[in-house]
């Protein structure tokens, strides 16, 4: 059986996450929320709880998870060398930022870090995750809460989906604010790299980074080799019908007849061009693109239709993430 919890996501009562931390406590894996999107957690420290999480998402064992802290004395536990970095974690944490740094610490399982000897850690904003790593103690180590390979989980119905009666207990907190997963940063090299896209967009990034290094995989979705965070390798995000990525929008009409039982996933501004569409969001608000692309995924699926066709985006702000899902989801991408 599995329990749904509803808590306030701005002011959680502890008695009610103290369900939480019990099974936490005694190696259990559950569901809880973030700023981005729900993580599916366990102890970071238990070896045996952290493979349960793969298992019950189907996920590579040479997928790395992302620990997660509620302070920087726990950074300090487990990881070494982001000393230098201090100021720029402060402007960002707690927020939708992972960052990858050299594993200090042995109670780190090799199993949450794929063999790496590097660790990825994030301290997420929201409430209710915050408050829950500070009453468990430990840091948890946490992906996305959706099957492996699927668009990620944005709200409770998303997990249910994917976990109703796999976890003994989901918390839930109502829709995640940013929609999309954290951004992440390598700190291990001579230059910042970014490995993922996320909220903190990468105009940001430059400001404080002019050097970092953006890779071509991270536009393209074609990384190749051992992955040294989540999203890198492998296809995500996908829906259950295939996906047809139009980057280059002029060629709409053409992809629409060659693929005629469809569904659109498009803007509000542009929803009257078609008849079957869903609507992911506004481009007066870049944010509610981003809050609502997997929702749309997983509504578009539900439609039907053979095909789901989505518009392409400029790659500005937010939208660069929005791009680098969407083209980690696709199984074919008109330029």
């Amino acid at each position: 059986m599995t329990r749904v919890l509803k808590v306030d996501p701005l002011f959680p009562d502890k008695k009610a996450l103290k369900e939480a931390v019990e099974l936490l406590q005694n190696g259990e894996v559950i569901i809880f929320p973030t700023e981005t999107v729900y993580g599916i957690g366990a102890d970071a420290y238990n070896e045996k709880a952290c493979k349960k999480i793969f298992k019950l998402k189907g996920r590579p064992a040479d997928n790395p998870l992302i620990v997660h802290i509620h302070s920087f004395e726990q950074l300090e536990e487990i990881a070494e060398g982001y000393e230098p970095y201090l100021d720029f974690l402060k402007k960002f944490w707690p927020g939708p930022l992972t960052v990858i740094f050299q594993k200090k610490s042995e109670k780190i399982p090799p199993v949450v870090t794929a063999g790496l000897s590097t660790v990825a850690v994030r301290m997420p904003a929201h409430p209710v995750a915050l408050k829950l790593i500070e009453l468990f103690e430990n840091p948890i180590a946490a992906p996305s809460a959706n099957l492996s390979g699927r668009p990620s989980a944005t709200n409770v119905k998303h997990v249910i989906e994917d976990f109703m009666g796999k976890v003994k207990l989901i918390i839930d907190a109502g829709d995640t604010p940013f929609g999309l997963e954290s951004t992440i940063v390598d700190l291990t090299k001579e230059r910042p790299v970014l490995l993922r896209p996320g909220p903190v967009e990468v105009e940001r990034l430059k400001e404080l980074f002019p050097e970092l290094v953006v890779p071509d995989f991270v536009r393209k979705g074609d990384f190749k080799g051992r992955p040294l965070a989540p999203g890198m390798k492998y296809r995500h995000y996908a829906p259950l019908k295939p996906l047809i990525l139009v980057e280059d929008l002029t060629k709409m009409e053409e992809v629409l007849k060659k693929y005629p039982d469809h569904v659109v996933i498009c803007v509000e501004e542009r929803k009257e061009l078609y008849n079957d569409r869903v609507v992911v969001g506004s481009l007066k608000n870049l944010y509610s693109i981003a809050q609502n692309i997997f929702s749309a995924l997983r509504e578009a699926e539900k439609k039907g239709k053979e095909y789901i066709i989505v518009e392409g985006f400029e790659e500005r702000g937010i939208l660069f993430a929005v791009m680098n899902r969407l083209r980690k989801a696709a199984t074919e991408i008109v330029r």
